[in-house]
């Protein structure tokens, strides 16, 4: 029909097309192909294939994956390290926990080592301050170590280029299996998919991720701690604010759902503790789960979602009109998803009594810190009572050349609950990456080498290690 427009068929260019083109892109479009469809062929070679030859391999760059990566290096090994975000620290940098703890407990030193030297270089860099360790505090979190999260990042990517680690960021891997003299691990990137054939394998994913992969058993609660999305509010001066007036406001939005359950992780506190803290570590996401992408993804929606909730209430407050979100981090930090089922389980009473395992090889220190639907409650250890980590704790049980570091040690949940957090995880990943060198170095599984020769090695480089009494 004469004058009706014409309808584009697909890869087609039309003429006003054209003309965007040479208007925004300043590109030319010959008029020969103006209205003309264009069939794309698709690349068969736009991915760059590579292969990999390595003694250690750890998956997973967080907190107890970074230490083990350098551990390893620093011993000698050809180390690779595959992180599938874009930094290293995990919790400690993208889930924005930058207070570090505990490293001593009553009076004394328990955890040193690498990750002690990278965090006392990020609180120097800084111009930060230690805490007085030489008297047992009030409170525990008194003793964690403020520091600047992207200078820790920074300071642990150098550490690992100079000690020869070699880091593949933005990977994941796609397939774990088991090969006469180690492991044959496939990963996929941006614009690569990488094979990487290694003797000695660490998982410090945080939720096993590998142990699962390979098929070998894990543990998991029905419900799963919360998590907390890390942010801080400013804007108001909180010696200003009417205390009466503001809790008020508080119950009166839990009541009527402009605050849910969690937004607070102390419900049954006072709101203008939470000003004066500005919110930082003081709210619970249920539910956070980051063992797949599409229940990580829910975590971080519904970290974020609070966070509006809080800052729109907390803007309807008298006084607090110009509040503002001063920090907020890209993540939901998870503190619970999978632990291993090891040669070893730690257990409750095995950590509040202090055991010392024949092959202990890190000591930890932290209460009981179970966070619920009510908040959390920590249970402090008795006095003079520090914990230990055996090495059979982390190898998964019926394994051969792997090893698991990190928050998925294998351990019940009271004691993991203390167990996961940053200086026992650090001591931890120290170990595994010294395992990992020893046993590469030696043609033997983990579970093989001799635990004088491994305490020896992790006091070489600092590492505070549990000797048990001879009797």
């Amino acid at each position: 029909m004469s004058g009706a427009k014409r309808s584009k068929t697909k890869g087609e260019i039309t003429a006003e097309e054209a003309t965007w083109f040479r208007q925004v892109a300043g590109a030319a479009v010959p008029a020969e192909r103006e209205n003309r469809t264009i069939n794309f062929k698709p690349r068969q070679d736009i991915m760059e294939h590579i292969k990999d030859d390595v003694d250690v391999l750890v998956i997973g760059g967080g907190t107890a994956g970074t230490i083990a990566a350098i551990q390893s290096a620093r011993s000698g090994q050809r180390t690779a390290l595959l992180e599938s975000g874009s930094q290293l620290g995990g919790v400690t940098t993208t889930g924005g926990v930058s207070f570090p703890g505990l490293f001593h407990a009553w009076g004394r030193q328990i955890v040193a080592g690498i990750g002690w030297e990278l965090v006392t270089k990020a609180v120097a860099l800084d111009s930060g301050e230690m805490p007085d360790f030489s008297v047992p505090p009030l409170r525990h979190w008194w003793h964690q170590i403020r520091i600047n999260g992207p200078v820790y990042a920074a300071l642990a990517e150098e550490a690992c280029l100079q000690s020869g680690v070699e880091l593949h960021y933005y990977e994941i891997p796609t397939e774990v299996s088991e090969t006469k003299n180690g492991w044959k691990v496939k990963t996929v990137g941006k614009g690569i998919s990488r094979l990487i054939t290694t003797n000695q394998l660490i998982d410090c994913t945080g939720g096993a991720d590998i142990v699962g992969v390979i098929g070998l058993p894990r543990l998991r609660e029905e419900e799963t701690q919360p998590g907390t999305l890390i942010f801080k509010l400013a804007g108001y001066d909180v010696e200003s604010l009417d205390e009466r007036i503001i809790q008020t406001n508080f119950m009166a939005a839990m009541e009527d759902g402009r605050l849910q359950h969690g937004d607070i992780s102390n419900p049954q506190g006072r709101f203008i503790d939470f000003l004066g803290s500005g919110g930082e570590n003081a709210q619970h996401v249920f539910g956070a789960d980051s063992s797949t992408s599409d229940r990580h993804t829910k975590t971080n929606i519904a970290g974020r979602q609070s966070l509006l909730r809080i800052l729109r209430f907390v803007r309807s407050l008298p006084g607090c009109k110009n509040a503002r979100v001063m920090k907020a981090q890209a993540e939901t930090a998870v503190r619970e998803t999978y632990r291993i089922v090891g040669e070893e389980q730690i257990s409750y009473q095995d950590y509040i009594s202090g055991w010392i395992f024949d092959d202990a090889v890190s000591y930890s220190f932290y209460p009981i810190d179970l966070h619920d639907r009510d908040g959390v409650r920590p249970q402090p250890l008795a006095e003079g009572i520090v914990a230990t980590v055996p090495l059979r704790a982390l190898i998964p049980k019926g394994s051969t050349n792997l090893l698991v570091a990190g928050r998925s040690v294998s351990s019940d949940r009271l004691a993991n609950s203390a167990l996961r957090v940053q200086a026992s995880s650090m001591a931890m990943g120290q170990a595994a990456g010294a395992a990992a060198a020893l046993s590469a170095s030696q043609d033997v599984t983990p579970s093989q080498i001799q635990i004088a020769e491994l305490r020896e090695l992790l006091l070489q480089h600092q590492a505070i290690v549990p000797i048990p009494e001879v009797t």
